[in-house]
This record gives C-alpha cells, structure tokens and sequence, in this order.
C-alpha cells in the first residue's frame, strides 16, 4: 500500500515538473519568434511570461513579423 501511494505522489510530482519545464519551453520560445503586430503591446502576454521565466521582454531582441513605420 504505501509503495504504491509512493509511486502514486512520484508520478503526480514528475507531471507537475513535466508541465512547469513545458511552460517555461513555450514561453522562452514565443518571446524569441517574430512577433504579430496586434500582440506588439500585449500587456497580458508581458505579464504571464515574466511569471513564467522571470525576464522582462526585450523588444530590441524581438523582431516585428509586420512592416513598421517609423
């Protein structure tokens, strides 16, 4: 029995590092793409992947996947 709750806690630990590694993969991967003009100021976006990976958004690293005029 409480090798089995054991195995049971390992594998919903292992899921819980599994989806945090995944998010924090996502995110550092999005802010690295081109990015769409109507997400250019996207507040929402900033906030979740500064709670994500704990970096600020660098948008002299971006790259607009639109023309912009100066």
């Amino acid at each position: 029995m409480a090798f089995t709750l054991a195995l049971i806690a390992l594998f919903v630990v292992g899921w819980i590092a599994a989806i945090a590694l995944g998010t924090q993969a996502y995110f550092k991967g999005e802010i690295s793409k081109p990015i769409h003009e109507r997400n250019w100021n996207s507040e929402g976006f900033n906030q979740i992947a500064l709670a994500v990976t704990a970096e600020e958004l660098d948008y002299n690293e971006r790259v607009p996947g639109f023309t912009v005029n100066y």
